[in-house]
């Protein structure tokens, strides 16, 4: 009779397990507040796209989608905390490439993550060049007039980007690379501060984002040599590309913006939320937005988004080694 009893007790644990179990796995997702790690300053271009996709976001999970502008270390603070967070989805990362694919790469002893590993793709949103422009009183008006200056006075131009070992740093050398140009470069904190020293006149020139520098550019406060997209880029028609310049017939950049979730969170979260912001990102609104803030709408599978990080990283790796770039 004892072990009758044991074998029963033993049962109705095991019963009441997988009803755990069950109820775990069918629990609601989300379950409360979504906070949604942006590692760059508020105003920056990556806040700018985080903010214009993640409020429909928030209505379509139902639950609030809190941003928290979470900077320092080239975006590699915020992208850590995301990293180490716990794998249920409510806390994700809204970055570009700087904090994933090139910081493990010219910071290798400092960055304490391994973002293919720990990190989650769930798919990118949109797509945007990045531009090179000059300050007001440069000389020269177009991309050759200004390469031909820099060789002729090697050492002596320079450039700001928003730090060292970032997307806008790795863009400017390869820049530098594929025009065999000598210039000097200034790194800040933050792409509005090169803005802002640019327009003052401050340094000669900067690699920035399409989507914080072009109201500067289309007041004139600042002027555009060309983008690193292929082909020109709606919302600066009258830019033309780099690659229209024969010197820089090769280069071609496009920086994404996109999510990421904590490694090991649940496939079935990860695809609602893939699945959720490509149906944002169809939206007539939600397009022109982006659209008009320089941003292209881009989407893909997790998968996709997984393979494309990977082959980044393997590319920009040949520019940081050609470069030297070290963020030790």
């Amino acid at each position: 009779m004892q072990k009758s009893i044991s074998v029963i007790k033993a049962l109705g644990a095991a019963t009441l397990a997988l009803a755990s179990a069950a109820s775990i796995a069918q629990a609601p997702y989300p379950s409360g507040p979504v906070t949604v790690v942006v590692p760059f300053p508020a105003g920056g271009s990556v806040d700018v796209a985080a903010r214009i996709v993640l409020p429909r976001l928030a209505d379509r999970l139902k639950q609030p989608v809190v941003i928290e502008n979470t900077v320092g270390a080239a975006g590699t603070i915020g992208t850590l905390r995301v990293a180490r967070a716990k794998p249920d989805g409510q806390t994700l990362l809204f970055a570009v490439a700087s904090p994933v694919t090139v910081a493990p790469l010219v910071s290798p002893n400092t960055v304490k993550y391994d973002a293919l590993k720990d990190l989650a793709p769930i798919t990118p949103v949109a797509v945007s060049p990045f531009v090179l422009v000059g300050k007001p009183a440069l000389a020269p008006k177009t991309t050759s007039e200004l390469i031909k200056l820099a060789r002729s006075q090697p050492g002596k131009l320079n450039y700001g980007t928003d730090g060292v070992g970032t997307s806008m740093h790795v863009t400017a050398e390869l820049i530098k690379q594929s025009a065999k140009l000598d210039l000097v470069h200034v790194p800040y904190k933050a792409g509005t501060q090169v803005l802002t020293e640019l327009a003052g006149n401050q340094i000669e020139l900067a690699v920035l984002p399409v989507t914080l520098a072009q109201p500067f550019i289309k007041d004139g406060k600042v002027k555009a040599f060309g983008v690193t997209s292929r082909q020109r880029w709606s919302s600066l028609p009258d830019t033309p590309t780099l690659s229209e310049s024969p010197e820089l017939k090769d280069v071609e950049v496009e920086s994404w913006y996109g999510m990421l979730a904590p490694a090991g969170v649940d496939r079935a979260i990860i695809d609602r939320l893939a699945t959720e912001l490509t149906a944002i990102l169809a939206e007539p609104e939600i397009k022109k937005k982006l659209e008009d803030a320089g941003l292209k709408p881009l989407s893909m599978t997790p998968a996709q988004f997984g393979t494309y990080l990977a082959k980044e990283k393997q590319s920009l790796g040949a520019v940081v080694t050609a470069a030297g770039i070290k963020a030790e």
